[in-house]
């Protein structure tokens, strides 16, 4: 094609992503019949040479839909770097016969890439995590004029866009308006707001005399009424259920046919019977 590529390690967004920036815009934009031709190499021939020509000539148009997500607040080279990753994806799928051209293919999978970064990242609790939800964050994220809430007549107005209650808009605004807070305080946080972290305020309650004499005596009880249980057993199913859970290592059904000359479905069965003694004993039958 005579046209010179940079080298593809040299396209990835780091510190300086203006130089990236302005590097990627200096690719020449190929023409359809010059796409058509390397689409046709790599799809017939499987030629990776046209495939990252393919990619690189596209890098430019990555940065461009990167930018229209700016107002998450996270690192504008790691959204680059996701969206290259959706590009390289629709050049590996790219049919040349279906006669698009690549960029109308590649936005679909460059923005799935994009956004599945911002739903990992934007938020230590997910904000959304069905499909559904998805499709909602990010329509009432661009129907969002301003920082403030909708109003009753926008939140019915995105509700009835989307198909949804209006409920349903509102607690996705709210999901979003929340923000993460560290559980320490900050390192360089005054005496007046490191009392807000919620280390200073929230209760530990594991090392709580009464929390600790209420769970040793249940573990001591548990204990007595499991031994009363296992004493109430013949010896036969006492000794499959030690030989099965309390000993180490654990026997298996065949070593336990093997030792009583029986099937190791009989043995299954004594197991499982035994065991239903025990949680009848010990007064759990009504979880099971």
């Amino acid at each position: 094609m005579g046209k010179a590529l940079q080298p593809i390690d040299m396209m990835i967004p780091g510190q300086n992503l203006e130089s990236y920036v302005q590097a990627v815009s200096t690719i020449p934009i190929l023409s359809a019949e010059e796409e058509q031709a390397l689409a046709e190499r790599l799809y017939y021939q499987g030629d990776l040479e046209a495939a990252r020509a393919l990619v690189m000539s596209h890098l430019r148009f990555v940065v461009h839909i990167a930018k229209s997500y700016s107002g998450y607040g996270l690192n504008q080279g790691d959204l680059i770097q996701e969206g290259n990753v959706g590009l390289m994806k629709a050049v590996k799928r790219f049919n040349p016969e279906v006669g698009v051209r690549l960029v109308s293919f590649a936005v679909h999978w460059i923005k799935a890439e994009i956004h599945e970064f911002i739903l990992k990242n934007w938020r230590i609790v997910k904000v959304a995590t069905t499909k559904a939800q998805r499709k909602m964050f990010f329509n009432l994220r661009s129907a969002k004029k301003s920082l403030s809430w909708l109003s009753n007549s926008e939140v019915e107005s995105v509700a009835s866009d989307l198909g949804v209650s209006p409920e349903v808009v509102r607690q996705m605004e709210g999901r979003m308006s929340s923000t993460d807070m560290a559980f320490d305080a900050g390192a360089d946080d005054d005496d007046d707001s490191a009392f807000q972290a919620p280390a200073n305020y929230l209760e530990d309650n594991r090392y709580d005399p009464a929390m600790l004499l209420e769970n040793g005596n249940w573990e001591a009880d548990s204990n007595r009424r499991l031994e009363e249980a296992m004493l109430a057993l013949d010896e036969r199913s006492r000794d499959i259920l030690v030989k099965r859970w309390l000993n180490e290592p654990k026997a298996t059904l065949h070593d336990l046919a093997a030792e009583y000359g029986v099937s190791a479905e009989r043995i299954r069965q004594l197991e499982k019977n035994a065991m239903k003694k025990i949680r009848v004993a010990m007064g759990e039958e009504q979880f099971q």
